[in-house]
């Protein structure tokens, strides 16, 4: 398998552009799987390794939730549960087999017997605080789940109800049918993958073979995680047919507003307020972080809404651990109130502006002085 250092760009490896669609993806890879489909490229280990490559890349760029992570976080969306799949977890060949199924024969099997598939995916949510969110946490998750039914142990009939072979696929779960130079190869539609007709069903799954359980699992939510992002838990899924693996539990992430902080990636933004003296002459506030109250300094002569950063007091990374910067807007604060003093002291600073007018507001006097000249 490829490390995520050395594996090539799956757009690349399709050789599409990012801003592909769905149907262009899919006539791609159609091509290069049968360009390099090992049926054709016999003893071939090159062709082999690449047409693996193309079902990897097929596989994430396919799933339009797989995608997304992808785009965002590259190959490392894939990695320690991150993201949406992916071929960590599991065997390339099991990927392309389960992918390739519908276009050329096979697939896995069991003892010779009907092919097996993987179960399906399930998705639940969890809530983060922007804290939690920050330092990681451990959550408890609630979701429904399909679990083999414990009265027919999957098999959908009653105890010692064997079925009905199925007549349309003969036993063995599949069809095949020529197109082109392709055997396409699907599931049976009479019996669903099966092989078997149910002709006297379970009563307690009522002859679906599973039944539905509520699931309480614990989480571990990595420091950095944003609204969005998924958590994979890997074999949390639904049972898959004939014995089949399980698929996988995708947590999707959602973190709550924060009353002072707004996210913009790993960066934190606060807006501040600051009175005219503290503008003007300077001064030393403290201020809220992640971490608890911090000190910072206002340089005399700040303007509002000039931004102050605070270096790595934002989010980590979830990949690196590398924190984000706080960004720290002021913003000059006019009281409505002002006392008789404030009042007094307030007109003489006015006089005193009117005899030594700054350099940007005797730019401005100037320039409106020669506008009224037009008049």
């Amino acid at each position: 398998m490829q490390t995520m250092a050395t594996k090539r760009d799956y757009y690349e490896v399709l050789g599409v552009g990012r801003t592909a669609s769905e149907s262009e993806i899919s006539r791609v890879y159609r091509k290069l799987a049968i360009k390099y489909h090992p049926d054709s490229n016999q003893n071939d280990d090159e062709a082999t390794r690449m047409f693996k490559e193309v079902a990897e890349a097929y596989e994430v760029l396919s799933d339009a939730q797989k995608r997304a992570a992808y785009d965002q976080y590259g190959h490392a969306a894939f990695q320690g549960g991150m993201g949406g799949g992916g071929s960590e977890g599991y065997d390339v060949g099991d990927i392309f087999e389960d992918i390739f199924d519908n276009f050329f024969g096979g697939g896995r099997r069991r003892g010779g017997g009907r092919r097996t598939r993987r179960g399906a995916d399930i998705k639940c949510q969890v809530t983060l605080t922007l804290n939690e969110a920050a330092t990681g946490v451990n959550k408890t998750v609630q979701f429904e789940r399909a679990e083999t039914c414990n009265g027919c142990r999957g098999s959908g009939s009653k105890p010692g109800s064997q079925g009905e072979t199925c007549r349309r696929c003969r036993g063995q779960g599949q069809v095949v049918q020529s197109a082109g130079i392709l055997r396409v190869q699907t599931t049976c539609p009479d019996c669903n993958g099966v092989g078997k007709i149910i002709t006297d069903p379970c009563n307690h799954c009522h002859g679906k073979g599973q039944t539905a359980k509520r699931v309480e699992l614990d989480v571990a939510i990595p420091a950095g995680v944003d609204d969005g992002m998924q958590v994979r838990l890997e074999g949390e899924g639904a049972p898959g047919p004939n014995g089949g693996p399980n698929g996988d539990c995708y947590c999707f992430i959602k973190i709550k507003p924060h009353p002072l902080f707004k996210r913009d990636g790993m960066d934190l933004f606060v807006e501040v307020p600051i009175s005219y003296t503290q503008a003007a002459l300077g001064a030393f506030l403290e201020i809220p972080t992640l971490d608890g109250p911090d000190k910072l300094t206002i340089s005399p002569g700040t303007q509002s809404g000039q931004v102050i950063k605070k270096k790595k007091r934002g989010m980590p990374d979830p990949r690196s651990g590398r924190r984000g910067d706080l960004l720290v807007q002021t913003y000059v604060e006019v009281p409505k109130r002002i006392s008789t003093q404030e009042e007094e002291l307030l007109r003489k600073l006015a006089e005193l502006e009117n005899s030594n007018v700054s350099p940007k507001r005797s730019s401005f006097i100037s320039k409106l002085k020669e506008y009224f000249l037009f008049f």
